[in-house]
């Protein structure tokens, strides 16, 4: 099962994951995030730095030019749009760099017909937790709620899942739906502090998610 870390704002950090096997770091470019990346590295190090997992660089309502601009800078592999996002512009960034759209989900949301508009203009989608304004929650995601929709589309799993969780998230993985699950996507609750991972706890996690 693939993993994403999200909210990395060391670079050693992100060494040290590439070294237990994430499958992806996140990065947040955000400025109103505690974990906005642009206040702790420097674009030009993480770019060179020679990793295996892909670099993903999170954004809420960029403009073009700005997100082109940092995908660049930062060297990024894929982009995950988590804000309001038009389904033209997810295809126009689509056309350059593969695209993560996110849905922040409430219990009774009719997931079908949300995604439906983005199907052919992203390359994968991301479910999270609806709260007040944007970014990550930290409220678990109702992982049921999937399992009646007919997504055809590769998608990440998120909101609020916890070092607990690794046996709930394999038996969601035998669900049919979950034939497109792509990865899972992890943050507050693996955390010393805000963007301090717990690299212990990641790796036990991977241990545990590995674990047949």
């Amino acid at each position: 099962m693939r993993l994403k870390v999200c909210g990395i704002t060391q670079l050693e950090q992100v060494r040290q994951l590439d070294e237990i096997g994430v499958d992806f770091a996140g990065f947040i470019f955000y400025p109103k995030s505690p974990r906005y990346v642009v206040k702790h590295f420097e674009p030009g190090k993480l770019k060179r730095e020679k990793l295996r997992l892909g670099k993903v660089g999170v954004f809420v309502n960029p403009t073009y030019e700005d997100l082109m601009r940092q995908v660049d800078a930062f060297g990024l592999d894929m982009v995950q749009l988590h804000g309001d996002e038009t389904s033209r512009f997810c295809e126009r960034v689509a056309n350059y760099i593969s695209v993560i759209k996110v849905f922040r989900m409430s219990e009774n949301d009719p997931i079908d017909w949300i995604v439906r508009p983005f199907e052919d203009y992203a390359d994968m989608f991301l479910f999270d937790t609806e709260g007040v304004g944007y970014g990550g929650t930290g409220k678990k995601f109702n992982w049921e709620s999937l399992k009646m929709s007919t997504i055809n589309k590769l998608f990440l799993l998120s909101g609020g899942i916890e070092p607990g969780d690794a046996e709930s998230l394999k038996a969601f993985a035998k669900e049919s739906i979950a034939r497109k699950l792509f990865s899972i996507d992890i943050n507050s609750k693996f955390e010393i502090s805000p963007g301090i991972k717990d690299i212990s706890r990641i790796n036990e996690f991977i241990r545990q998610l590995n674990n047949e």
